[in-house]
This record gives C-alpha cells, structure tokens and sequence, in this order.
C-alpha cells in the first residue's frame, strides 16, 4: 500500500500505459491484503502445515522405513522398531499454553511427530499426549489404554491443543483421578489434504479407514507401550472427526470397540470437499448406504461397542439426526449421550463437553492390560564336575505374567464411578494376558 501511494503521481497521466500502471497497483495491493487475511486465517486454524501440503504435494511413506533402534521395540520415537512413528517439528505445539513443559514423570509430555502408514502410504502429523506415570518406575511393564482423538474438517491438529484443550483437560482430569492414565493421539480426519477424505476408503484414492484401522494401531504399538486388546482403544471427535470416531467403531468394532462423537454427523456423503467417495454403480451405492449409521442399525448386524454422543437442542442442526440415531441402538450397541439446552458447533461448546467425554471414554478402556515383556535373567550354569541336587532344576523358571505388578498397577486405574454405557465383559480382570502368553 505505501508503494502504491508513493507511485500514484506518477501514473496520473493519461493513456494505455498509466491506466495499466494504476490497475496493476491496485490488483497488487489487493492480493497483498488477501494473502496476508490468509495467511492469519490459516495461522490461527493451522489448516495447512507448509506450502506443499497447500498445493497438494503431499508427502508419501518411504518404501525402506525399516530402521531398527538400539532400545529395543519400546525405544524413543524415531528409532522404534519400523521407524512408523518419527519425529516432527513443533506444529504450532510451542505456541499452545498449558501444556506439559516440566518433568515428564511428574507432568506428562506432548510429542510432535509423523505417523507411517505402511498399507495406506499416507504420512499423518499428530501431537501424541503421555500421562506421568507412563515414565514412572512402578508402570514401567505396564501397557497404557489409547484414546485416538479427530479434529474436524478443515482443522488440524493444532485445534486439538490448543482450542479444545485435550492434553490440558486430560492433565486436570488425572490430577483429579476422574481419569485412567492414557495415551491420547491427537490427528486431523484427512490423510490426502485439501481433501476431505471423511474416514473412507476411496476407490482408487486415499485409503482412509485403512489409515485408522490398521496403519495407525500397528504404528502405536510398535513405539509405545500401549495395550494390544482392542478393549484398550477408544476414538473419538469433534465435526467431522466425530463423524469419523463412530464410522470407525461400527465399522470396526473389533478395533476401536468404543466411540464418542462431539456434534457429529451420522452419515458420510459426497459433496465439493470429499469428491467421489465410493466410486460408481451399484456397489457405490451399497458402499454409501453402508456409511449411514441409522441404515446400519436397521439393516446389518449390530456391533458390540458403546458409544457417546453430544448435541444441542438449540444452535446446532444434528439434535433430529441425533435423536433418531439413540432411538435405532439396540443390543448389544449401547450408547450415552450430552444433550445441551443451548450450544454452537463451536469450541465454545465443545469445551464444555470434552471433559465428561473423556472420563466417559476412560471407563470404557482396560487398564492395566498386561505387562511389557521382561527380560529372562541369564541362564546359571552348573560348576565343573558337579550335578545338580536331586528335585531342583538350573533352567529359570518364567515369570507369571500376572502376578504382583499387575495386581498392583489394578488398583492405580481402578477409578471411582461405574461406567454410564459399558458393554458386557468390559473390566480388568475379564480378559488374560493375551500379549505376554505371545
């Protein structure tokens, strides 16, 4: 603009020049004006990580990310066992207040790292949160319950952060004991930016439950010390994350056996944003009314998971939709739900419902699972010319795989209150040592 001032005399002749002179300043001043509005815009909502990610030259998992680390197959991130979780510049996570920043065995930690996805090729940003007792002495073998946590559409992981407060919420919540200590991954809905790709498997495109459902697992797992039954994993959203947490847990109730949704939607469609989802024909027609949760209920095998979700009578469109999807649950599905006289799709409201949300979740999750493998003490070897006593043995005898340590680190995560909406066999003490036994 001061250029532009500056110039102006003398453009103030007449002619084809000077006319163009004063059309090119002032087009320019306009784009600088709209780039800067642009800019703020997308510095506030961190919709988009770097330029190429804006111009859709999104980043692919490489085909030898096979790197062994040195600590074994729980080491720090960057050298885990496949190299599936790496590490990341802040993303905007140096600018969030409130966060954990002191002792991470008396505080906790975010991290901010990449996920691979091996099977989707996708490479995902996300903040992973790690409650204290994940780096205290007395949890060391133990597994921790994982809640993965979708931002909306165009929203990225920043808003999870820093608008809806999740590691913050979880802190005060821990500190409260209203929640177990867990592993909470924070990632946004789309892996194929600007596209919103809701959750979906696109035909000859992006995989996206593939990313969720199996990449995103496989990838925790083989970094953290997470637990490996699915009664260990939740999901759960805000907008078109929430949508995406309840597609994932009655698509794939035997990976994430238990959802909650903060004003989601109840079917996925297509519209400028998503493109084609499901491709064309028939098939593609099954494939849609398969992404309609009510359809579902009606029509397909209801599956054993428990779900949560919110809405507002006032200020928000889904309370029918809502409505109508608590009344089509039936057995085994069990569901909760937050209604608000008054609300917004907006974080104003969501930040009143991600607390009980996630105490809500938390009592779903099993904890302690099982112990981490333990290290076999060295075999002793009888002396030179002698034999052992009669009635003893020199092999070492293996440790129980349930004995003391998980009885202690039960009592750590058995919380105060019932559940609102558990399904059956839900608990601790339901299901063996399924990961030591392997």
């Amino acid at each position: 603009m001061g250029l532009t001032v500056w110039v102006w005399p003398r453009l103030a002749g007449r002619g084809v020049l000077p006319v163009l002179g004063r059309l090119g300043s002032i087009l320019m001043t306009q784009l600088a004006i709209v780039a800067a509005l642009m800019l703020a815009v997308n510095s506030w909502g961190e919709f988009y990580g770097t330029w190429n990610q804006l111009l859709g030259r999104v980043d692919k998992a490489p085909v030898n990310v096979n790197e062994m680390g040195k600590g074994g197959p729980y080491a720090t991130v960057g050298s885990s066992k496949d190299g599936l979780v790496q590490p990341a510049g802040p993303q905007g996570l140096d600018k969030v207040g409130g966060i954990p920043r002191g002792a991470a065995d008396k505080e906790g930690k975010v991290q901010s790292v990449r996920i691979v996805g091996q099977r989707s090729r996708a490479v995902n940003p996300a903040f992973v949160y790690l409650p204290p007792q994940y780096f205290q002495k007395q949890y060391e073998r133990h597994r921790f319950p994982v809640m993965v946590v979708i931002s909306g559409y165009p929203g990225g992981i920043m808003n999870l952060a820093q608008h809806l407060q999740v590691p913050q919420t979880a802190g005060k919540l821990l500190s409260e004991n209203k929640m177990q200590p867990t592993v909470i991954v924070m990632v946004r809905p789309t892996i194929a930016p600007p596209r919103d790709t809701e959750c979906v498997d696109v035909p000859d495109g992006p995989q996206a439950e593939t990313f969720f459902t199996k990449d995103l697992p496989d990838a925790l797992k083989s970094t953290y010390r997470v637990g490996a039954d699915p009664s260990a994993w939740g999901v759960l959203g805000y907008s078109s994350g929430g949508t995406c947490a309840l597609q994932l847990a009655m698509r794939q109730p035997d990976v994430y056996p238990a959802a909650a949704a903060l004003s989601g939607d109840y079917k996925v469609g297509n519209d400028l944003t998503t493109g084609n989802l499901f491709g064309s024909g028939e098939a593609a027609k099954q494939k849609q009314r398969e992404h309609d949760l009510v359809w579902r209920l009606q029509h397909m095998p209801v599956p054993r998971v428990s779900v949560l979700v919110t809405s507002s009578k006032k200020g928000e469109k889904n309370y029918g939709e809502t409505e109508k999807f608590l009344k089509a649950v039936k057995e085994p599905m069990t569901a909760s739900s937050i209604i608000l006289p008054e609300g917004s799709h907006h974080f104003t409201t969501w930040r009143r419902e991600i607390g009980p949300v996630l105490e809500w979740m938390s009592q779903q999750l099993t904890f302690p699972q099982d112990t981490a493998d333990k290290p076999k003490p060295p075999e002793k070897k009888p002396e030179e010319g002698k034999k052992p006593e009669p009635g003893t043995s020199e092999e070492p005898r293996p440790e129980s795989a349930g004995g003391g340590e998980e009885k202690a680190g039960g009592s750590a995560g058995d919380e105060p209150g019932e559940p609102s909406a558990r399904p059956e066999g839900k608990g601790t003490g339901d299901r063996p040592d399924e990961e030591a036994q392997e």
